[in-house]
């Protein structure tokens, strides 16, 4: 069998089920990853990956858990928070209480916490959908957030609630500098990227879609939707409690349960929306946008409004982030449902008619 994809011959099946079966986005992919891993923690100064970088990369993998559960299977959830929540103080258990427990196996213990949470609070998916769904993740989110603050156990009996950890180190390695801190995170995306990309494109990313576009018809075809949404919630639950042990270690170092709030919940679901829904590049997108948009704002807006002899405050510029967000999500849910990942899509489609050797 030999056929023809965007300028590209194939002649089997192995060629056409790579992951990036395109040249030019294996190349891109290459590239990227070597100036992610090898130049940014060289010329970036530790301002920039503390504050940007960082935060950026435990989003993306936290929008990225988001997305295989909404954007991929179709059950919407505004319990993020709890399931990042659960992750941190799952993995902060784990840490304190088996001294000599390595930080990654102790981040998977907390994702594996994160997933039975996860698990218990989709059975409802099996009767409920859409804005009832909703509501019943939304239990989630409170129920943890009372769970973290009332139940000492959780917190090792401290009195107010706040933890902390440090001395983190992976294979020998102290986790302690701002590009440290920067080469584990990107290297904890990685590899759960690329473990996402394979499992969407495999039998149970199917059945998910499925379920997503019609869940009677695929029911129908021997989907059995119980196996199919609960697996998505476990998968989810697991990718956002790690990025929620990821967040409380490497990024706050202390916290509270007030760092998981509700508020976090719905960042990771504009983060979707806006990257692209059912899309593991508009996860990226999504977080960059969410990240760097109050810092630009608070950067730039102050300077363009001078421009004009316009002076705005710091509230002005919080709710002209308010503004841009709730317009952004109008748009891109009417407008264009697919997200920034669909304009990432088209660039890709104009870009490979540039020569290259087939």
């Amino acid at each position: 069998m030999i056929y023809r994809e965007n300028g590209q011959f194939k002649t089997s099946y192995r060629a056409d089920q790579q992951i990036f079966p395109i040249s030019q986005d294996r190349l891109f992919i290459a590239l990227l990853l070597i100036v992610a891993f090898v130049v940014v923690p060289g010329l970036a100064s530790d301002y920039l990956i503390r504050a940007i970088l960082i935060p950026f990369l435990i989003m993306s993998l936290a929008a990225l858990g988001v997305n295989i559960l909404v954007g991929y299977c179709g059950q919407i959830s505004l319990g993020s928070g709890a399931f990042m929540a659960v992750g941190a103080y799952g993995a902060y258990n784990f840490f304190l209480r088996m001294p000599g427990l390595p930080l990654i196996p102790a981040l998977v213990l907390g994702g594996l916490c994160a997933t039975l949470f996860g698990i218990f609070f989709g059975l409802p998916s099996l009767r409920v959908k859409g804005l009832y769904l909703a509501v019943a993740t939304l239990a989630a989110q409170f129920f943890a957030d009372w769970m973290f603050l009332r139940i000492k156990w959780f917190t090792l009996d401290t009195p107010s609630g706040s933890v902390s950890v440090s001395n983190l180190q992976v294979f020998g390695v102290p986790i302690e500098s701002a590009a440290s801190k920067y080469i584990f995170c990107l290297a904890m995306l990685v590899v759960i990227a690329l473990l996402a990309k394979n499992l969407v494109r495999s039998a149970i990313g199917r059945e998910w879609m499925a379920i997503r576009d019609m869940d009677v018809a695929a029911s129908v075809l021997g989907i059995r939707p119980m196996y199919a949404k609960l697996s998505a919630f476990a998968v989810s639950s697991f990718v956002i409690g790690v990025a929620g042990g990821l967040w409380a270690f490497v990024y706050l170092g202390a916290w509270e349960p007030a760092a998981f709030s509700v508020d976090q919940s719905f960042r990771l679901l504009f983060m979707v929306i806006i990257g692209g829904l059912g899309s593991i590049m508009g996860s990226f997108f999504g977080a960059a946008f969410i990240v760097v948009l109050p810092i630009a704002l608070n950067q730039f807006l102050p300077a363009l409004l001078g421009a004009f002899g316009i002076t705005i405050s710091t509230a002005g510029i919080s709710h002209a982030e308010l503004m841009i967000f709730g317009g952004l999500i109008v748009w891109f849910l009417i407008v264009e449902p697919h997200g920034l990942a669909k304009l990432w899509s088209t660039g890709k489609q104009k870009l490979r008619l540039w020569p290259f050797p087939h």
